[in-house]
């Protein structure tokens, strides 16, 4: 039996990337898993490897967000990781293109956690987890729209953590760099798009960011998840943890 043994945990964005391998290291430590996402075939194909629940739901529509936790029934481990991104010079950002990243990335994560804190009270247990990013804790050049997003997330869960710190329930944001998933390399192909370079040298330029020099794994994301979720890590909250490789 693992660590989270009789806890209930439920992932948003659970389709694909961090989502998936979330899923798989939850249900490996003993949790009961439930994830969540727009794209029901991809839902069914993690869960069919990993023994993970899973239920449709936008993130950005407060009916599907109450609707999700109706089906996973009282999660205590809760990660709000359903983004997207998006690149254009700010001076050619559009009012749509700006709006789209609030919702999924800002906006998601607020229903998300309101839902969640809502059905917790009282229950002396919570972990609420955002998966953010470095572009919450510094600037880009053409993710403006991105990055205020995820800036207005490490906020958020700053101040969820101070209204919860003396009732069992943390809440922290992880902020890794550039990850090695399929929405790295729609931002690969978005800065193409926005400055006109090869995709070798978006890429290049990606991995440059790093001191290390690389993008990073889907499972380190994890390890600081179950990390946040096992025993010992009561006192960590309100943080915004960089996965970065010193980046940030």
């Amino acid at each position: 039996m693992g660590f989270l043994s009789g806890r209930r945990a439920l992932v948003t964005g659970g389709g694909g990337g961090v989502g998936a391998d979330l899923a798989r290291g939850l249900t490996q430590a003993g949790a009961e898993v439930w994830i969540a996402g727009r794209r029901r075939e991809a839902l069914e194909r993690v869960a069919a490897e990993t023994g993970a629940r899973a239920v449709v739901a936008d993130v950005t529509r407060e009916e599907d967000v109450a609707a999700m936790f109706e089906a996973a029934g009282a999660p205590e481990i809760v990660i709000a990781n359903a983004g997207a991104a998006h690149s254009a010079p700010l001076a050619r950002e559009s009012v749509a293109g700006f709006e789209a990243m609030l919702g999924v990335n800002l906006l998601g994560v607020f229903l998300t956690f309101r839902e969640a804190l809502r059905r917790l009270q009282g229950a002396g247990w919570g972990r609420l987890i955002a998966v953010a990013s470095t572009a919450g804790l510094k600037g880009y050049a053409y993710a403006s729209a991105y990055a205020a997003a995820k800036h207005g997330v490490v906020g958020l869960v700053r101040s969820a953590a101070l209204e919860q710190a003396r009732s069992g329930i943390t809440a922290n944001a992880l902020c890794p760099g550039f990850l090695d998933t399929e929405m790295t390399e729609h931002s690969i192909s978005e800065i193409s798009r926005a400055t006109g370079m090869t995709a070798e040298a978006a890429r290049a330029r990606l991995e440059a960011m790093s001191p290390q020099r690389r993008l990073f794994k889907p499972a380190e994301v994890t390890a600081a998840a179950l990390w946040l979720c096992a025993p010992g890590a009561e006192g960590v909250t309100g943080q915004a943890i960089s996965i970065s490789g010193g980046e940030a």
